[in-house]
């Protein structure tokens, strides 16, 4: 079972004979407790291409000291890493290998660096003799174990706030280093400057910056349908295997990635790298593109890990990037991306399931909560428990589930082959203020005709569905103006905050209606149980309730979000 910390600690330069300056005093520490020498012996695994550096990711098996085994290292900020610890074992243990399968895909991974470090430790205590830190002083040796990788050796100083301690010690002490001399490293990790003091020739490797060369084609994702199982066979197959036969055309016959089919009809001008001046419109829409295609990588382990918020965030930046191939099908070719985004809509659809079951818990239980006691009538609390507990349990099976699917690894393959070599038309290389304007009001203007429909029809089941309907075009306007802002400034910021308000109106409503359904069943459900239905019921009202507020709320909220004027400063 792996276990989860959060490390915080700094790293300072040293050499053997750097004498530690007396820290008594500083931030409540009262002693330094000697606990002797212990000799450490870490392997640190990564890609050929070290993709889990690149993102500042380390994954080592070491012998040795008291928490020997594996650690799984992500970045939180700067001097905070979220450390994961395992067992001891000889191979890359299976929780740990699908926490950064989002980063190696189907690549194997292997040992690429050895570091042996001779650690002497002290306890820095308070006067009760709790520990506060712990300083170590680590005199490394580090090899490189790729052909024609070098070694090389030096000493550094480590400290590492404990438990519940206050992180305003680990300045003090900073304080008192400086004054003797003692410099923060230069590096951020040990591993980080082996590898770039242990380089080996250009020939030996590919090196990080290589490492987001697409692996699969546009052309792999259109093909999917036509397979049938798309799971993999284990989530713990050697990472190597590339799966069934339909993908095997993203491959060149030596394993290397093919680079994506340009499409026939579309007249795109593909640039590699696609570094065009900021002045342009494609690089701000590449670079909000390239933003949530890291956000999904980054969050796949948060979801494995069922951290809180973490399904929500993916889906939204599922829905974020397939909404800006919509927006700007003028600036990236829609021949390339709409496959693309059809992988989109389906892993978005597979996280829903989790989601939505956790809006929906969240949201009967406040009401439940608000009912005065004598209108809670029979086990109500019991059977939502009952309920939440059981869908979500199979939610969160299918949410993690899909992530060790060929079809979602190949979805992120396809992603880094689009932004590599993106598919850019003539519009690209436009003003951001001529360009990205007149796609954002081209979704306002959808939304504008959604809203007045909806407006006009009767309450009922149509309007529940035209409302719906609306609720999509305002999350696609709030995300189209969100993706410029940067480019744009303060207006499209201001416009982005209308769609919001009236996609929370519109989201209220689309969530009651929701809501009154599941009411139902669990209304079915304590009847046939010979319980009381009446609680289930009266909630049914209560949504009721809310979504004739929500209609009668939004020609207000739509009034103000689009006055007259915005279209002006939009545009400059």
């Amino acid at each position: 079972m792996a276990e989860t910390k959060r490390e915080i600690e700094r790293k300072y330069e040293a050499t053997p004979g750097t004498v530690i300056p007396d820290l008594r005093g500083a931030a409540g520490i009262a002693d330094t407790v000697a606990k002797g020498v212990s000799e450490l012996d870490a392997d640190y695994y990564d890609t050929p291409g070290l993709r889990l550096d690149a993102d500042r990711i380390t994954l080592r098996r070491r012998t040795g000291g008291t928490d020997e085994g594996w650690h799984l290292k992500f970045p939180v900020t700067t001097g905070i890493r979220e450390e994961i610890h395992a067992p001891l074992e000889d191979t890359v243990p299976r929780t740990l290998a699908r926490l950064v399968r989002s980063r190696t895909r189907t690549t194997p991974l292997t040992a690429v660096v050895r570091i042996r470090s001779s650690r002497e430790v002290h306890h820095l205590v308070d006067e009760h003799g709790r520990l506060l830190a712990e300083l170590s002083r680590d005199i490394v040796h580090a090899e490189r174990l790729a052909p024609g990788g070098g070694t090389t050796g030096w000493t550094e100083i480590e400290v590492e706030l404990a438990d519940g301690a206050d992180p305003v010690l680990l300045d003090r002490v900073e304080k008192r280093f400086r004054k003797a001399g003692i410099e923060p490293a230069s590096s951020p990790s040990k591993l980080a400057r082996a590898l770039a003091e242990t380089e080996p020739g250009p020939a030996a490797t590919t090196g990080a910056a290589t490492t987001r060369a697409a692996a699969a084609a546009a052309a792999a994702v259109k093909g999917r349908a036509a397979a049938g199982d798309d799971r993999t066979t284990s989530a713990t197959a050697p990472s190597g295997e590339r799966g069934s036969s339909r993908h095997a055309d993203a491959f060149a016959p030596d394993g290397a990635p093919r680079a994506p089919k340009a499409p026939e009809a579309a007249k795109s001008v593909r640039h590699r790298g696609a570094r065009l001046k900021s002045t342009h419109a494609g690089e701000h829409v590449l670079a909000y593109l390239r933003e949530q295609r890291d956000a999904l990588v980054a969050l796949d382990p948060a979801v494995r890990r069922d951290l809180p918020d973490a399904v929500h965030q993916m889906r939204v930046a599922t829905r974020r990037m397939r909404s800006a191939f919509r927006t700007f099908r003028k600036i990236v070719d829609p021949q390339a991306t709409a496959p693309i985004g059809d992988e989109l809509k389906w892993l978005a659809g597979e996280l829903g399931a989790a989601r939505d079951q956790e809006v929906m818990s969240e949201r009967l239980r406040a009401r439940l909560d608000a009912l005065p006691l004598r209108l809670r009538l029979g086990p109500v609390r019991g059977r939502l428990r009952i309920w939440a507990t059981a869908n979500r349990a199979g939610a969160r099976r299918r949410s993690v589930a899909v992530l060790d699917t060929r079809r979602y690894l190949t979805l992120l393959d396809t992603l880094d082959a689009l932004l590599d070599e993106p598919p850019l038309l003539p519009a690209a290389t436009a003003k951001p203020a001529a360009a990205l304007p007149r796609a954002v009001l081209k979704d306002y203007d959808r939304l504008a005709v959604r809203i007045e429909h909806a407006l006009g029809l009767p309450a009922g089941h149509d309007r529940d569905t035209a409302m719906h309907d609306a609720r999509k075009a305002a999350k696609r306007a709030r995300y189209a103006a969100e993706a410029v802002t940067p480019a744009l400034g303060k207006p499209a910021g201001k416009l982005a905050r209308r769609m919001k308000a009236v996609q929370t109106v519109l989201g209220d409503h689309q969530d009651s209606v929701v809501a009154r359904e599941t009411l139902r069943d669990l209304a079915v459900q304590a009847h046939a149980a010979g319980e009381s239905a009446f609680t289930w019921g009266l909630l049914f009202g209560c949504e009721q309730a809310t979504a004739a507020d929500r209609e009668r709320e939004l020609p207000g909220v739509w009034a103000e979000a689009s006055r007259p004027g915005f279209r002006t400063a939009l545009r400059g």
